[in-house]
């Protein structure tokens, strides 16, 4: 799959914080049993990696990794298995070594610039990141009218009462929420019920 048929496979992309590898398998089968199947990992614990790992096994379900900071998370997480690599920002290394293993990439970006070099790149999705804080739905609605190829994630800031706002604006194809994926032991039955509700908000 590309970017693109990842974004699109439902409206709201899981960002996922483990703490607990024994957490990983249980999370992703009711993510994925409630509709969704794209699910990020964020890097920001030591049991991410192995959580990719275990999460991969889970059917039906699309496993990447996020917070992917430089190249050597890239390589770590695609030993991992990630299927997918989501960054918070975007540089020039970071991207031609994501383009050059052909993986799908999500970068982030705040501004102009940044989707610009995203652009030189050969990329054109992107994660608009920290949504809420750069500014909100008028931000990015700023940003995207020059950029009429680019489609959008936004993420940070992002919860059940705006995300129908956010997914209402064309150029998003999907956005980033936590809220479907509380941190803790999952209790399998809300966290079904939560990726439900997300998956009907388009």
């Amino acid at each position: 799959m590309n970017i693109d048929a990842i974004m699109r496979t439902a409206p709201v992309i899981p960002v996922i914080v483990i703490d607990d590898v024994d957490h990983a398998v249980p999370l992703a089968e009711a993510l994925v049993a409630g509709g969704l199947r794209v699910l990020e990992v964020t890097l920001r614990t030591p049991a991410a990696l192995p959580a990719i790992r275990a999460m991969k096994q889970v059917p039906g379900a699309i496993v990447g990794a996020g917070t992917v900071t430089g190249v050597p998370d890239l390589n770590k997480a695609l030993a991992a298995g990630a299927e997918f690599i989501v960054s918070p920002g975007l540089t020039d290394k970071l991207g031609k070594a994501a383009v050059a293993a052909g993986v799908p990439f999500l970068p982030g970006i705040a501004n102009a610039g940044d989707i610009m070099r995203g652009l030189e790149l050969g990329l054109d999705r992107f994660k608009f990141f920290p949504a809420m804080a750069a500014g909100g739905l008028p931000a990015l609605k700023a940003l995207a009218a020059p950029f009429g190829q680019c489609r959008f994630c936004p993420t940070g800031g992002i919860s059940l009462d705006n995300a129908t706002e956010w997914l209402a604006f064309d150029p998003v194809l999907c956005v980033g929420g936590s809220w479907v994926s509380p941190k803790g032991a999952p209790d399998k039955a809300v966290i079904e019920a939560l990726a439900r509700e997300a998956v009907s908000l388009r």
